[in-house]
């Protein structure tokens, strides 16, 4: 499978063609969220990079560019999303917050109800849950 820098044309792309794999295979995300996202320290292009998420509809999209109108905006370096999205490391990422490299705009209430959404999943959507991660890993330099 051909590897592309996270968050790239290439890859989003790639990523995109996963998520719709698995699509309806795993259970709904029960918390509404729409964030952009600005990605610092991004090694390709000529500055910071905006993309967003989405759980409005009850999946997950990530994307580039922001949306219109956001609940709450990020500002991160390139390797903190990438061990969030990629290496689902959450450890780097509270590391992050809590030494103030992680820069938060908007509605933190509903940043966090995200954050502490999850629960306990069962066998098949731990499954789908690792193969959509083993996925993202496989497309990424």
């Amino acid at each position: 499978m051909e590897k592309y820098p996270f968050l790239s044309d290439g890859w989003i792309a790639a990523a995109r063609s996963i998520y719709e794999t698995h699509r309806g295979q795993a259970p709904t995300i029960g918390v509404a969220l729409r964030a952009n996202l600005n990605i610092t320290d991004v090694p390709f292009g000529t500055g910071p990079l905006a993309a967003h998420l989405d759980t409005s509809n009850g999946d997950l999209e990530l994307d580039l560019g922001h949306l219109d109108q956001a609940d709450v905006t990020l500002t991160m370096a390139y390797e903190t999303a990438k061990a969030q999205v990629v290496d689902q490391d959450p450890q780097v990422v509270l590391q992050a917050f809590m030494s103030g490299r992680i820069k938060i705009e908007g509605d933190m209430a509903k940043l966090m109800g995200l954050a502490t959404a999850g629960q306990p999943l069962d066998p098949s959507a731990r499954a789908v849950a690792e193969q959509v991660a083993a996925a993202l890993q496989s497309i990424t330099e």
